[in-house]
């Protein structure tokens, strides 16, 4: 499934991309359509790219497959996002975008980063195994097909291991099951960031908690700045307001958030 999204910024003359965009997920939970959710996906996809940009340092897979599958996780989002619980929508949405990418790596194997070249190697030796086997009638050896890629034998062989061993076994499989209850092969596998995972989650909360608090353009300016990472000109624009304007939301809205989420963490 391949999701064609348009990569130009269209700038919002009066209304905030915040509001904008809780404008048309309102709309799109009360009377669900095609066109309002390709709306929504379009206006987003900047979350998308940006998720696609940090995975893609991490593994191996190229940037643009990750990038069409994190639209599978902001199209879930979309179809899930409660607008009354006072959330943003791309506070939301990052953690779908995200486990979409990971879902799709972790099943695909590719997690361990591995060499193009030998990714490359591999298939061509993939298919000329076929084509030996057909001209020998018998299993080519690794010597043969070493010698038909113009590698060494050593070399080969290190490829293939570190090919068909990327995902030794899926973190889905059961090892216990229970007629109450099962367990998996990857919630036996103990976190050692558990606690700073947790206590992350617990700030996130208390940041989304005190944005939910703040005036929507000095919210729109710090998502676009700070969560989207966007320049200030371009900022300026989606919002509907100056670049000086945008700092002075930024400076305002830093103010503000300090003074909310102070209180919680004393």
């Amino acid at each position: 499934m391949i999701l064609l999204v348009s990569h130009y910024l269209i700038p919002m003359s009066t209304q905030s991309f915040s509001f904008r965009c809780i404008e048309l997920l309102q709309a799109y939970a009360s009377n669900p359509s095609l066109k309002l959710r390709n709306q929504l996906v379009e206006l987003n996809a900047g979350l998308v790219r940006k998720v696609a940009h940090q995975v893609s340092r991490k593994c191996a897979e190229p940037y643009e497959d990750l990038e069409q599958i994190g639209y599978l996780g902001l199209i879930r989002a979309i179809e899930r996002f409660d607008t009354h619980q006072g959330s943003a929508f791309s506070s939301f949405a990052i953690p779908y975008i995200r486990g979409e990418m990971l879902h799709y790596l972790r099943d695909k194997g590719s997690m361990m980063r591995i060499p193009r070249r030998w990714q490359e190697l591999y298939n061509q030796g993939k298919k000329l195994r076929k084509q030996l086997i057909e001209a020998l009638e018998r299993l080519p050896y690794d010597t043969e097909i070493a010698k038909a890629l113009g590698v060494s034998v050593q070399e080969w062989s290190e490829c293939q291991l570190a090919l068909q061993n990327r995902l030794p076994i899926s973190l889905d499989a059961l090892v216990n099951q229970s007629q109450d209850s099962s367990i998996t092969f990857g919630e036996t596998i103990a976190d050692p960031n558990y606690q700073e995972i947790r206590q992350l989650e617990e700030d996130k909360m208390q940041l989304q908690r005190a944005m939910s608090q703040l005036e929507e353009k000095t919210k729109a300016a710090i998502e676009c700045v700070y969560l989207w990472d966007l320049p200030r000109k371009e900022a300026a624009q989606y919002i509907g307001i100056s670049p000086m304007t945008v700092t002075r939301h930024l400076h305002k809205g830093i103010e503000q958030l300090g003074a909310i989420m102070q209180p919680q963490a004393a």
